[in-house]
């Protein structure tokens, strides 16, 4: 898998944090956890976070969550495992949060993170998730997680994550996956971009097809799905550093994936940097819940939706002309 720095991860995370703000009320993430809780009562909420970075998604949901957790993150990457009890130390230091770094688990240091309603251990594991996801063991975990990765993986890796989940019965958390939409303001005629599909390790990477094809995954795989909408906003007056490194990231994946147009791509970065008025930058994400089939849960509560619409707007479940391979339940979701 391509590697991501710390640097990034620590310049995005504001941009996430904002775009995903509104998804705990928007999906009712305390209420949806409440049933899966149920399953192992008075035990702790066990979270699988992949592609874990540095911990910026535990940091988003574990507030949000509530209650205890016992969160285990999962990466490839060594150097940015040993760059998260430092960014949650700060992070906790920030919101007044309890932070213990703890003995040794195996290979892994413990951290312990408490607020006022909500109480974390975490750990970390390092695993190529491209090469060696069959290994990874997802226990009872109720909950597995991850953010902006699902647009980086391959259809018939995320076919094997899915499956992995649904044999555990887990629930899925997937936040920030890109669609393709990318917009500015004022526009420039170089604004056309192509979100990239070359391999990252994972196989052909999805790209901005990740949302639709994983929800015809899950849809196959009986799972419940409901999206909501969690796109980028980057004002370069507000964030000129995050905006450059947004036109020099989008200039060197347009020439990665079609070298050709070097020069048209090159001045229209050229324009964009030198720009007297900052432009806005917004760039399309979905954040998207997926619950197991209700056969599946010990105690699944009443349904999300009683009219549920399907991704494209259709509604009521059942098969759909298309979709690929048999379904165990319907395709059910919404977006909100």
């Amino acid at each position: 898998m391509s590697g991501f720095s710390a640097d990034w991860l620590y310049l995005r995370e504001p941009f996430d944090h904002a775009a995903r703000e509104t998804i705990t009320a928007a999906l009712d993430l305390p209420g949806r956890l409440a049933r899966w809780r149920k399953r192992s009562p008075g035990e702790a909420l066990a979270v699988i976070d992949l592609a874990c970075g540095h911990g910026a998604n535990l940091r988003v949901l574990a507030p949000a969550l509530s209650g205890a957790q016992h969160w285990r993150l999962v990466d490839h990457d060594s150097a940015l495992l040993d760059a998260v009890p430092d960014a949650l130390d700060a992070w906790a230091r920030r919101h007044g949060y309890r932070f213990t770094l703890e003995h040794r688990v195996g290979d892994a240091q413990a951290i312990d993170i408490a607020g006022s309603d909500f109480h974390a251990r975490v750990v970390c594991q390092r695993l190529d998730l491209a090469r060696d996801l069959a290994s990874l063991d997802f226990g009872q975990a109720p909950l597995v997680t991850a953010c902006a990765l699902l647009d980086l993986v391959s259809a018939s890796w995320l076919q094997a994550l899915i499956n992995k989940a649904r044999a555990a019965r887990a629930a899925l958390l997937f936040g920030l996956t890109v669609d393709g939409r990318t917009a500015w303001s004022p526009a420039d005629p170089g604004d056309e971009t192509v979100h990239q599909r070359r391999d990252k390790g994972f196989g052909p990477a999805l790209g901005s097809q990740a949302a639709a094809i994983a929800f015809e995954q899950m849809a196959c795989a009986g799972y419940e799905t409901l999206q909501t909408q969690t796109d980028w906003v980057i004002d370069g007056a507000l964030a000129p550093q995050m905006q450059r490194a947004m036109i020099e990231g989008m200039a060197a994946a347009a020439l990665e994936q079609d070298p050709a147009p070097e020069g048209a791509v090159r001045s229209w970065a050229a324009r964009r940097a030198l720009a007297s008025a900052a432009p806005v930058c917004g760039s399309g994400t979905w954040t998207s819940w997926l619950s197991p089939p209700r056969s599946m849960c010990a105690d699944p509560g009443p349904t999300d939706d009683p009219a549920p619409f399907d991704k494209r707007g259709n509604a009521g479940a059942g098969s759909r002309p298309g979709a690929p391979g048999p379904r165990t339940a319907g395709p059910v979701g919404r977006r909100l």
